[in-house]
């Protein structure tokens, strides 16, 4: 991970905002020495913290963990498809359909191994989302509710809608997905 330069990439990002150390102190609720110590490659911060720096600075989680490039491709071919995998959800793996999240929408397909969850707890984030079931059954919890979706179904989540996969099912399920704004 130390080859990812999350420090430099955090500083780079505020600086392109204007933004003091110490405001994105105040907007993320870290202290400023913190921040400082990340910033210098003196701290690695957990996926829950870098994704409350990534909110504050309005930059999409995934661009902490991508390379430096500038690509002009347009096609994803398989076997060149860029995947994430956290550690703090090892049931759960995304596989990204476009070159790089620079555009306004990100597409993606989750793959959730069976009694696996896509997160701890309900999420949401500001882009708006739609789904489509390739390979189901997956449960979806958002909004005080439960509704099981099947190979074909589909759905649309409002912006800031809490929400978590569940795959009950034995097999692997999978789950085409798009958000604009991209939210990783």
């Amino acid at each position: 991970m130390s080859d990812l330069n999350i420090g430099q990439k955090t500083q780079q990002y505020r600086k392109q905002k204007n933004m003091s150390l110490k405001a994105l102190a105040e907007l993320t609720q870290l202290s400023p020495s913190m921040l400082s110590q990340l910033e210098r490659g003196l701290a690695s911060p957990s996926i829950n913290t870098l994704r409350v720096i990534a909110d504050a600075l309005e930059v999409p989680l995934f661009r902490f963990f991508s390379e430096d490039e500038d690509t002009t491709e347009f096609i994803v071919h398989p076997d060149s498809r860029k995947t994430l995998a956290l550690p703090s959800s090892p049931d759960v793996a995304y596989e990204f359909l476009t070159p790089d999240l620079s555009g306004t929408i990100e597409y993606c397909i989750m793959t959730l191994e069976p009694g696996g969850f896509s997160s701890s707890c309900p999420k949401s984030h500001n882009g708006e989302e739609v789904g489509y079931i390739l390979e189901g059954p997956l449960t979806i919890h958002f909004d005080n509710a439960v509704h099981e979706l099947h190979t074909g179904d589909s759905l649309r989540l409002p912006p800031h809608t809490n929400h978590r996969w569940e795959n009950s099912g034995t097999s692997v399920a999978k789950l085409l997905f798009a958000v604009t704004p991209p939210s990783f």
